[in-house]
């Protein structure tokens, strides 16, 4: 019983501590919230008093805009002045009644199609804006109606700042208290940038389409209406046309929407060619760089913030090199142009180690609107013809080809519904399926190393590397370089190696680089460092290194691509590709329908590309890229070299060994190759003069695919190479092509099992010099005659003489008398040695030698 009373009241007491522990949670909550509340209505009469108090500007007057900082760009020295993006502001103000309904019409449509029904802000979008806000930390969003835009534009800084944000708020809803409907609009269209140093609609209209704001066309008029919106991207005279068009399309759509116009109306002005004037000047220099560089600085910090905070930008570009390139494109463009069809050129050049962009001209004259000159062709996606050939060659390097690997160029089909002569294997086969690649001069040359076929830009056995590759693997290598814009392999096939894709000379140049910089990747850049108008460092920029490479890989390609004489019998050994004296690796690349030729060339510590052609795509007149591209390039890696110290390419290791497959180390007469001493017909040894070794082979001559299997070159040999599918297309015009040059097949002469007897220890010369005596001493004009003694089992043939290792004569007759006089003797006290090699009739050698002293009295 005193148990069961003891524990009911502890259990008691356990009930009692946490009822009250629970009121006092109650009492504590409850005044948390209410402190809460009263902290919150104190907040918001705040916020009201704050608002209430904010003054709304006169916009009437021109004292209300905000001052604004120019952005300043400039080369690498931070000297030269690229581009003020303020100079001379082009502003004109007109009333409502001199702007085009069309512009009016088309503004709201796309910008804020509720203009005329909100009260300044939309209040489900400002909900919105400030849930998005408040997750992101940041007040990146506002749903902005046009009113907020014309308060932005007009009165605040660009900055991210959750007291700006509020200001935008409240001013908006104040404006449109004080200012109607239609003076909003207005504000916001004679203040709305268009880019560069353009503001206003009026000012637009005058130098896009020479009209003014109240005269323009419907299509003109949506043109207007889409660009403010990102006026840096959607710029008339960037890269981004498309985007634009489409953007112009979807103002009409809108408008179409909002019954602004009608359905003929809509289809005519989709229908109208819209032209732009040519763009003004205005002092800027490398346009093509600095609309690159602006957009990149648009991506940082947004429009307004380019526009408004007088940033200070410190670009990659040197100016002397530019300006160069800049007249080198276009005299040779002009000459382009009347010999071979060819309108437009472009050149890029870069630092491989550093990625920064050097030279970017991206047409021969950005001010001609006839050849759309804006338009920047090193940032375009064109087809690289055969300058995408070096990477397919680097990755079978990588996986164990060599550049002494020989594949053959003989005519191959390569399409395995067809057979080896191009015939379809189905009646219901289209022969048009089949695929039998050309080489550029229609000329096959049977067997041909990788270093031949890559230097001589032959097509065949281009196509035969890829295919042992992989095209997965060759797009891997090709990423892994910098090759970005080729991602899904199956949509390309064995003409990918042929230049298939599609991709740009700023890509290209930069994957170059990682050859020229033994491997190593390193991104490109466009801009050293940025600064505030005070010169207080903002942001600097240092791409990563990437070994993304193997040092060893980037050398081979270097020195196959480097090679004169690999390259001479395509090019010939006096061509613009070669540099007397100084190491340029350079591929060029001719597109099969002549519409793009393109030359990429280094040195170790400069990248140069150029490319010729028609921005509609149109072909050249019928020539390779060595006639059309390579004169320009040519001359401006010139000029860079010039005033450059001389540099060399490292030496790569062997890549092959003597028990390397024969196919893989250049034997390509069989799979069994001996050497034999061409004396006694023998197996050579290691004893055997490399005068005397000859190479036998059994001639059992096959395509490459019958030694190797696809994907492990160094592994072992095929068991039945007739697997893969692409072996009969291969083999059947290799036999067909050693059968033509007179070659056996499967002659097997059996090898020797004897080894040479002829050159040993034991057969080769015993020499034993008997004048001077080692250890002698001589008078200063004594002379010292030479003899010795020989046994060996052949008769002497020569004798070579050497005085501390330096060659001082010879005797090739019997009794073989040499005498050693004063001019042949250094004048020193010092030990002096004589060395006698003897070689015999079969080239066996022996020698001897001793150490006098002379007298110098």
């Amino acid at each position: 019983m005193g148990k069961r009373r003891s524990h009911k009241r502890a259990l008691s007491r356990i009930t009692h501590f946490f009822q009250a522990l629970g009121h006092g949670f109650v009492s504590v909550v409850k005044n948390l919230f209410i402190l809460f509340v009263a902290l919150g209505f104190f907040g918001v009469g705040a916020f009201l008093l704050w608002a209430a108090t904010l003054p709304v500007p006169d916009f009437s007057s021109l004292d209300y805009r905000k001052e604004v900082e120019s952005t300043k760009i400039y080369d690498r020295t931070g000297e030269v002045l690229l581009y003020d993006i303020h100079e001379e502001v082009r502003q004109s103000k007109v009333s409502f009644e001199d702007i085009s309904v069309h512009i009016k019409n088309a503004t709201v449509a796309i910008e804020d199609s509720d203009f005329y029904s909100h009260i300044g802000i939309r209040p489900v979008a400002f909900i919105r804006a400030i849930l998005a806000n408040l997750s992101e930390g940041e007040f990146s969003q506002g749903g902005s109606t046009i009113t907020q835009q014309v308060v932005k534009n007009t009165l605040l800084t660009p900055e991210k700042l959750i007291s700006r944000k509020f200001k935008e708020w409240v001013l908006a809803l104040k404006l449109e208290q004080a200012l109607s409907k239609e003076e909003i609009l207005l504000l916001y269209l004679n203040e709305a940038p268009f880019g560069g140093n353009l503001y206003g609609v009026e000012e637009a209209s005058q130098s896009f389409f020479d009209k003014h704001a109240a005269d323009v066309t419907l299509a003109e008029a949506a043109y207007l209406a889409a660009l403010p919106q990102a006026p840096t991207f959607y710029s008339p005279y960037g890269n981004n046309i498309e985007a634009l068009n489409e953007r112009k399309n979807l103002v009409l759509r809108r408008m179409l929407d909002l019954d602004f116009i009608d359905r003929e109306a809509y289809e005519q002005a989709l229908e109208d060619e819209v032209v732009f004037l040519p763009r003004a000047s205005h002092g800027i220099k490398a346009p093509h760089f600095v609309t690159w560089v602006r957009e990149a600085l648009v991506e940082l910090y947004g429009e307004r913030g380019v526009q408004e905070r007088g940033l200070r930008v410190i670009t990659t570009l040197d100016f002397d090199m530019q300006r160069e390139a800049e007249e080198i494109v276009a005299r040779w463009g002009e000459d382009n142009s009347v010999k071979y069809n060819a309108h437009n050129a472009g050149m890029l050049g870069m630092d491989p180690k550093t990625g920064d962009v050097l030279v970017m001209v991206g047409s021969r004259d950005y001010f001609n609107t006839d050849n759309q000159g804006n338009f920047n062709v090193t940032l375009s996606h064109r087809q690289p013809g055969s300058a995408f050939k070096p990477f397919v060659y680097a990755a079978a390097f990588q996986e164990g080809y060599a550049p002494e690997t020989v594949v053959f160029d003989v005519q191959t089909q390569f399409q395995t519904t067809c057979d080896a002569f191009g015939v379809p294997l189905k009646p219901s086969t289209d022969e048009s399926e089949c695929y039998t690649p050309r080489n550029y001069d229609n000329v096959y040359r049977g067997p041909v190393t990788l270093r031949e076929a890559l230097a001589q830009s032959i097509n065949v056995p281009a196509i035969k590397a890829l295919y042992l590759v992989g095209i997965k693997d060759a797009l891997k290598m090709a990423a892994n370089l910098g090759i970005t814009s080729l991602s899904n392999a199956d949509q390309y096939g064995l003409t990918l190696v042929l230049g298939g894709g599609e991709v740009s000379l700023l890509e290209m140049v930069n994957a170059y680089g990682v050859f020229a910089n033994e491997g190593r990747r390193v991104p490109y850049r466009n801009i050293l460092r940025i600064e505030d108008s005070n010169g207080k460092l903002l942001r600097s920029f240092s791409p990563p290194q990437d070994q993304v490479l193997d040092r060893e890989i980037a050398l081979q390609v270097s020195d196959v691509l480097s090679d004169n004489v690999a390259r001479t019998p395509a090019f010939g050994s006096a061509s613009y590709l070669h540099f007397p004296g100084r190491d340029v690796a350079v591929k060029t690349g001719t597109t099969n329908d002549y519409r793009d030729a393109w030359i990429i060339g280094y040195s170790p510590s400069f990248v140069l590309g150029s490319w010729v052609g028609n921005n509609d795509n149109t072909s050249m007149e019928k020539r390779v890229a060595g006639f059309i591209v390579a004169p320009m390039w040519n001359e401006m890696m010139n000029r860079v070299l010039a005033s450059s110290s001389v540099e060399t390419f490292r030496e790569p290791k062997p890549a092959t060994t003597a028990s390397t497959k024969p196919i893989i180390r250049g034997v390509w007469q069989g799979g069994r190759v001996y050497e034999i001493d061409s004396v006694s017909g023998k197996l050579a040894t290691p004893d055997t003069p490399p005068e005397y070794r000859k190479k036998i082979y059994n001639m059992d001559i096959h395509s490459i695919l019958h030694w190797v299997q696809k994907g492990d070159p160094l592994g072992p040999q095929p068991t039945n190479p007739a697997n893969d599918p692409q072996y009969t297309l291969w083999e059947t015009p290799v036999r067909v092509w050693a059968e033509k040059m007179g070659y056996t097949a499967n002659n097997t002469t059996p090898a020797p099992t004897d080894y040479d007897n002829v050159h040993t220890s034991d057969t080769a010369p015993q020499i034993v010099l008997t004048s001077p005596q080692d250890g002698s001493i001589h008078p200063k004009n004594a002379v010292i005659p030479i003899t010795f003694t020989s046994n060996g089992a052949y008769g002497i043939s020569r004798v070579d003489y050497h005085v501390n290792g330096v060659f001082v004569g010879s005797s090739r007759k019997a009794p073989y008398l040499f005498s050693l006089t004063n001019d042949l003797l250094p004048e020193t006290t010092e030990p002096i040695t004589i060395r006698v090699t003897v070689q015999d009739v079969v080239g066996n050698s022996g020698s001897a030698s001793a150490t006098f002293s002379r007298t110098l009295e």
